[in-house]
C-alpha cells in the first residue's frame, strides 16, 4: 500500500509569488495541494468530473472538507459542484482556527485578495468592510489567516469553479455557539440579495479506527443535516462522551458549521442534503487504523426534511455474483485514471462505484506491460478491500513498487496496457497433481517463504505443470525443486480482463 501523509512534500516558495503586502500568499502550496499551476488546475478539475452531479437545488451554503486533496479533494469537490449550476458572484469562506490561540470573536480578512498558484482572486471588500463593522469582535487579526489552511484549501475550488467570484474570507475564533450565531446573523443580513455561496470548512473526526469514524461521522452528519444548531452541539457531544477510542474531535470547524446554519437560515435555507461522505481509509493514500472523516453537505431552500440518504449502507453483491462487461470497463477505467491522475496532478482519485459487484471484499491483481513484455505487478489476495479500491490501489503498486522494476515514469505511461485479475478465494489442495495449469492460480508455501503466479503465466510462457513449480519456487527464493516435498498449495481461480491497444 502507498503510505502518504496530508503533507506530501516540503513546501515550496512558488515563483513570482512575492505579492502585494495586502495579498495574502499560498502557505500550503505544495504540501495539501499542488504548487503547479497545471497540475493544481488538473487536479480540481478532475475532482469536480468525478463529483456527485447536482441534486437540483441550489445551495446557499455548502459544508466541505479542508484536509490534503489527496485525502478530501473528492468530497469536497462533491459539495462545490452542487453549485456549479448557479450563479455565484461571492463566496464567503469559514475557516477554523487550526494556528493561534483560541480567541473569542471572528478575524474577518481586511486584505485585498489571496494568491494560490492559480493566481490572486479579489476580496469583496464591501462585504468584508460591512461584517467588521456589524460586530466588535469580527476584527482583522493577521496571524489568524497567515498559515490557516482551511480557508486556502478551498480556494483554488473556488477559482476553478466560479472564476469571476470574489470571496471574503473569516477564521472562526472558537466553537462557541453564541459567536457563531452572531457572526451568522450579521453574515446573513449582509449577504441578502447577493448570489452568494458561503462554504463552512470542516472535516470530521479525528484519528479514530475506520468502524469508529462511520459511527461518530453519521451521527455528526444528521446533526449537520438537520441545520439545527443546538442538535449539531448536543451531537458532537454525545459523540465525545461515547469513549470511541482516539476521538479527538468529531468536527474540526465546528464553529465554521454552526455560523453557516445561522446564515443559511436566515437566507432561506430550510433543509440539509448529506452529499457524501468518506474518511482518509476510503482513499488510496490513506489506511484504516487512524482516519479523518469527510462529509459534503448543502443546505438548501428545498421543500421536506433533511436527506441523510447518502449515509445508508451500499449495497454490496454476494460473492457468487459475476462481473459484467461494464463492471471490468469500471476496473480498468480507475485503474487508468489513478495513474494518470498522480502522474498528471499528484492528487488520486476516490475509487467508489455504483455497481454493488464493485463494492464487495475481493483479491485482485494488477499487471502492467509495455509492448507485451511485463513492466509491474501486483495484487493484495485478502477480501479485506473493496474490489474498486483494492484495483486502484495495485495499479499504484505496481507502478511503483514492484521490487523487480524501477518504478513506471510518466513518459511510459502513454504505452503501459493495464491488465486486472480478479481472484476467486483461495482453496489448500493436496498436491500438485491438483493443480490444473491454465485454470489454477497457485500459492506455494514452504520454510516461511510463499510466492504466486496467477492463472495466466504459465500459459503465457508456454509451462507446464513441473515448470510453473520450479519456477514458483525460485520465485519464492527456494531451489527449484521444493515443491516435491513439504510444500503447501493454494489455488485459485481469476477473472482476466485488459485494455485492448493497438
Amino acid at each position: 500500500m502507498i503510505t502518504l501523509t496530508a503533507s506530501l512534500a516540503t513546501a515550496i516558495a512558488l515563483p513570482g509569488c512575492a505579492a502585494a503586502a495586502d495579498v495574502r500568499p499560498p502557505a500550503v502550496a505544495g504540501t495539501f495541494y499542488p504548487n503547479d499551476t497545471k497540475q493544481l488546475e488538473g487536479a480540481v478539475k478532475g475532482f469536480l468530473a468525478d463529483a456527485i452531479p447536482p441534486k437540483g437545488e441550489r445551495p446557499v451554503a455548502i459544508v466541505a472538507p479542508h484536509a490534503g486533496y489527496l485525502f478530501s479533494g473528492q468530497i469536497a469537490a462533491d459539495a462545490f459542484r452542487q453549485a456549479l449550476p448557479y450563479p455565484v458572484d461571492v463566496v464567503v469562506i469559514l475557516g477554523t482556527n487550526h494556528t493561534t490561540p483560541p480567541f473569542d470573536g471572528v478575524s474577518v480578512y481586511q486584505g485585498t485578495g489571496y494568491q494560490t498558484p492559480l493566481g490572486v482572486v479579489k476580496i469583496d471588500q464591501e462585504i468584508a468592510d460591512a461584517l467588521r463593522a456589524a460586530d466588535s469582535a469580527f476584527a482583522f487579526r493577521p496571524s489568524a489567516h497567515a498559515k490557516e489552511h482551511s480557508e486556502e484549501v478551498q480556494v483554488p475550488f473556488v477559482q476553478i469553479a466560479f472564476p469571476k467570484a470574489r470571496i471574503v474570507t473569516a477564521v472562526i475564533g472558537s466553537s462557541d455557539p453564541r459567536l457563531a450565531a452572531r457572526f451568522g446573523a450579521a453574515l446573513g443580513r449582509v449577504l441578502d440579495g447577493r448570489n452568494a455561496l458561503i462554504v463552512a470548512s470542516s472535516d470530521l473526526s479525528h484519528y479514530p479506527g475506520y468502524a469508529d469514524a462511520v459511527l461518530t461521522d453519521r451521527a455528526t452528519l444528521k446533526a449537520v443535516a438537520s441545520l439545527d444548531p443546538n442538535a449539531l452541539t448536543a451531537a458532537i457531544s454525545t459523540q465525545e462522551r461515547m469513549g470511541r477510542s482516539n476521538v479527538v474531535t468529531c468536527a474540526c470547524g465546528e464553529g465554521p458549521i454552526l455560523a453557516a446554519m445561522s446564515a443559511a437560515r436566515i437566507l432561506g435555507a430550510r433543509r440539509g442534503v448529506v452529499v457524501s461522505y468518506a474518511n482518509s481509509g476510503d482513499g488510496l493514500a490513506g489506511d484504516s487504523d487512524r482516519v479523518v472523516g469527510y462529509g459534503a453537505v448543502i443546505f438548501t431552500a428545498g421543500s421536506g426534511s433533511s436527506d441523510v440518504s447518502a449515509l445508508d449502507p451500499p449495497v454490496v453483491a454476494p460473492k457468487s455474483a459475476s462481473l459484467t462487461a461494464a463492471d471490468r470497463k469500471a476496473l480498468l477505467s480507475i485503474a487508468r485514471k489513478t495513474l494518470e491522475r498522480w502522474y498528471r496532478t499528484g492528487t488520486l482519485p476516490l475509487p467508489r462505484s455504483d455497481s454493488p459487484a464493485l463494492r464487495r471484499n475481493q483479491g485482485a491483481f494488477v499487471t502492467l506491460n509495455i509492448r507485451g513484455q511485463l513492466r509491474g505487478c501486483i495484487g493484495h489476495m485478502a477480501e479485506d478491500t473493496p474490489l474498486v479500491v483494492n484495483v486502484a490501489k495495485m495499479a499504484m503498486e505496481a507502478a511503483m513498487h514492484d521490487p523487480r522494476f524501477n518504478p513506471v515514469r510518466a513518459d511510459e505511461l502513454a504505452s503501459i496496457e493495464v491488465e486486472v485479475s480478479v481472484l476467486t478465494p483461495m482453496s489448500r489442495v493436496a498436491g500438485p497433481a491438483a493443480i490444473q495449469v491454465g485454470r489454477d492460480g497457485v500459492l506455494i508455501e514452504k520454510a516461511g517463504r510463499r510466492a504466486v503466479f496467477l492463472p495466466q503465466v504459465a500459459p503465457e510462457q508456454g509451462w507446464n505443470r513441473e515448470q510453473m513449480l520450479e519456477n514458483l519456487c525460485e520465485k519464492a527464493g527456494l531451489a527449484g525443486d521444493c515443491w516435491t516435498k513439504d510444500a503447501a498449495f493454494y489455488t485459485f481461480q481469476a477473472d482476466v480482463f485488459g485494455e485492448k491497444k493497438d
